[in-house]
């Protein structure tokens, strides 16, 4: 349920979104350039978390920034990113999902410029954390707003290019930081990667009143000891992913797992308590109860690690084994973007023929482009085919196309609207975490490998490993819900 800001609630608040105070009445569902202007935001912190990779040589010669500090260029960003998905989403139920994002797109954009001027290595890496941050207040409401303000059919097409763009802007990042780097526009070098931002989120401001206004029709009280217990189990987890590679996985490191498991068993039972009490708790257990959200959470899951893990390690036999640079690793990836947004734009179609099969369907494409490309690469090595290897990676996009975008809907579907925001910073938030799990344990298990078997061998491996992935998909796929 939704409720206008500053006039009084509507008569049937779920049938119509509302609009913001002072303006006319919005149609109902989202137009597009209302849908342009919040995707625009979302992509611009997509790419913003992989751009960065190609031009850490180029920072590090201009800033004199070591090997930890530029880890930390990278990895702080995800971190505040992921630690405010959450809060973000609750933020924009309480006060205005717009509101927010204004508030999050505005900061973005500063701290972007931040990022371009940065004098030191040390004022790139806050710059960076206040950027993640931003980007954290931002995202939840895209999602929100769609759940929100659209139905049936609109949404459907509205979620699938959200999903689109969440496939496609990752590979973007890759291939557009390359180019900018390689460009050298201005003579500024690497800085262009984080001014680009600047006009594009100025832009986005300017027609942002094109969005509707909408937020909880009840303002959600605040949960401090929910939110203390969320963050120090998502800083623990995050330390590990973060840091364990470089650290060499110590004892102590592992110890905040522990850490982390009993930080959520705490939040799960404060949660239900506060809940039982008729509180608003961060984490509401009702919503996340729902057999959709559980499900295909569920699934989400190892999806978006395979697809993590993918990724990675694709860059790293592309760049180490073939000595690609940066430009020529992102552009194989072009396949997968074309595929993934063609495919994306007949999902809801898809969909209302084959119901949740679609995911089975998706797994079985990804399962067969991973076993394509291990014997491409097994029978071809040292020089595997080139287009044997870009069809598999397009079949690869052409499965994640099927499978994500519907997942995205599958989740949502059950979420109440007056909680859109939270069940959108729950749903990032996943997504997020078994991303960059996904690309840590894949690039572990590569590089162990690789160290005592042959480059091939790990690669065949790890693909093998993605294929168990998406096996998993496929099972869980077998019990879901009929997307809506």
């Amino acid at each position: 349920m939704t409720k206008r800001e500053g006039l009084p609630p509507l008569k049937e608040p779920n049938t119509r979104p509302e609009p913001s105070a002072g303006t006319a009445p919005a149609t109902a569902g989202l137009s597009g350039i209302a849908l342009m202007v919040v995707l625009t935001g979302y992509v611009l912190s997509i790419v913003d978390a992989s751009i960065v990779n190609v031009a850490l040589n180029s920072i590090s010669d201009d800033l004199h920034g070591g090997t930890a500090a530029l880890e930390l260029v990278v990895s702080g960003y995800g971190l505040t990113y992921a630690l405010g998905l959450v809060l973000g989403g609750r933020l924009g139920d309480a006060f205005g999902r717009r509101r927010l994002y204004t508030y999050g797109l505005a900061a973005f954009t500063v701290t972007s410029a931040l990022c371009g001027l940065a004098p030191t290595i040390e004022f790139l890496v806050v710059a960076r954390l206040l950027q993640g941050a931003a980007a954290a207040m931002l995202v939840p409401q895209v999602l929100a707003t769609i759940q929100a303000v659209t139905e049936g059919q609109a949404r459907a097409r509205a979620i699938g290019m959200y999903g689109a763009t969440a496939g496609v802007g990752m590979v973007i990042g890759q291939i557009l930081g390359g180019l900018l780097v390689s460009l050298d526009v201005a003579g500024i070098g690497w800085r262009m990667v984080f001014v680009i931002n600047v006009p594009i989120g100025v832009a986005a401001l300017l027609a942002v009143r094109r969005v509707p206004a909408t937020k909880a029709d009840v303002k959600p009280g605040f949960d401090p000891l929910g939110t203390v217990l969320f963050g120090v189990t998502m800083v623990c987890v995050l330390a590990v992913v973060v840091a364990g590679p470089d650290l060499g996985w110590p004892l102590w490191l592992w110890s905040l797992l522990a850490v982390a498991a009993v930080g959520a068993l705490a939040l799960a039972r404060v949660e239900r308590g506060l809940e039982a009490r008729g509180g608003s708790p961060l984490l509401s257990p009702s919503v996340l109860s729902h057999p959709g959200m559980r499900r295909g959470l569920a699934a989400m899951v190892p999806f978006s690690a395979g697809f993590g893990a993918f990724l990675f390690v694709y860059a790293l036999i592309a760049q180490g084994h073939f000595g690609f640079g940066g430009l020529a690793s992102g552009g194989g990836m072009a396949p997968f973007a074309v595929a993934f947004f063609v495919v994306a734009q007949f999902t809801p179609r898809i969909a209302g023929a084959l119901g949740s099969r679609i995911v089975t369907l998706g797994s079985v494409v990804q399962g067969a482009s991973l076993l394509m490309l291990a014997l491409v690469l097994w029978a071809g090595w040292p020089r595997p085919s080139l287009t044997l290897v870009l069809v598999g990676i397009g079949f690869f996009g052409a499965g994640a196309a099927l499978i994500g975008p519907t997942l995205f809907r599958m989740i949502l579907a059950d979420v109440p609207r007056a909680q859109a925001g939270m069940g959108s910073g729950v749903l990032v938030t996943s997504q997020q975490m078994a991303t960059a799990l996904g690309a840590t344990v894949g690039g572990t298990v590569y590089v162990s490998l690789a160290g005592s078997l042959s480059t091939v061998s790990a690669a065949v491996l790890v693909l093998a490993l993605l294929v168990c992935s998406s096996a998993i998909v496929l099972v869980i796929s077998l019990k879901l819900p009929d997307p809506s």
